[in-house]
């Protein structure tokens, strides 16, 4: 892992491989871990950069509410810390997508694929907003971590892969366990605000992939296969015996899924 300076923060960033750079942006509340089994697959083929966003893992901590664009504008600041000036191919999974859709609607120039994994596009609803600011107040003040944990793991694997991947699952409770309480709330403050980018599926004029775990409860396949419904070149892929975390749960899926998607951008 290197560090890089950018925007007043400093960002924690592992990079392996050379070629087409592709960016893997982790969900909430992990790491740049999640794709361990994505960064040595690709890393052969492509210039695979894999960064910790802003309050997680091995990057620094911000208070208040760090926001989507936020985030999105970090990744474009580190991308030219690390000389990558010509186009990416943008991989994100659920928050980590949520920031692609600002990250296209602000850099889309930088932009030459997506690859969007088990996320939404719609706002929060009401309900959500509730949802999250109970999970703020949990966080900070009674349960910490270990009270994100328990609400999250039941929801981000399918059922059997809870039984059956211990140590993805080991993985993921560590890694949030670890976070730091104040860069989760300033995640969650800007996950909630975030706006319905909706509107903007239909502008997106580059080759897009969906990828989405078949037993996804948090992004369930109905809602992505809407998502690609709405994009002009985008296609869905349904992993099998996977939940909202597929890289983890059928990395061989994904990472197939990756190459061949890699493969026709480079034709």
């Amino acid at each position: 892992m290197k560090t890089i300076h950018v925007r007043g923060v400093d960002l924690a960033v592992r990079e392996e491989g050379s070629g087409l750079p592709l960016l893997l942006v982790h969900g909430f509340p992990l790491t740049h871990a999640m794709w361990r089994e994505q960064i040595g697959a690709l890393a052969p083929r492509c210039r695979v950069i894999a960064p910790d966003l802003r309050g997680f893992g091995g990057s620094q901590v911000t208070a208040g509410a760090v926001g989507m664009e936020d985030f999105a504008d970090d990744l474009a600041a580190m991308l030219d810390a690390l000389g990558v000036r010509e186009p990416i191919v943008y991989c994100g999974l659920s928050a980590g997508g949520y920031i692609g859709w600002q990250f296209f609607r602000k850099h889309a120039a930088r932009v030459r694929g997506l690859v969007m994994c088990d996320t939404r596009a719609a706002a929060d609803s009401p309900e959500a907003l509730v949802g999250r600011r109970k999970m703020i107040d949990h966080v900070l003040r009674a349960g910490g971590t270990q009270y994100l944990a328990e609400a999250m793991l039941p929801k981000l694997f399918a059922p059997d892969s809870l039984e059956n991947f211990p140590a993805a699952v080991d993985l993921v409770l560590q890694t949030i366990l670890a976070a730091s309480p104040e860069g989760v709330a300033a995640a969650l403050r800007g996950i909630a605000a975030r706006p319905d980018a909706t509107p903007l599926l239909a502008t997106i004029n580059v080759p897009a992939c969906l990828i989405v775990g078949e037993h996804d409860v948090l992004s369930p396949p109905e809602e992505m296969a809407q998502i690609a419904a709405a994009m002009p070149q985008a296609e869905l892929v349904k992993i099998p015996q996977a939940g909202h975390l597929a890289p983890l749960e059928n990395a061989a899926e994904v990472n197939a899924t990756i190459e061949r998607f890699l493969e026709k951008l480079e034709q």
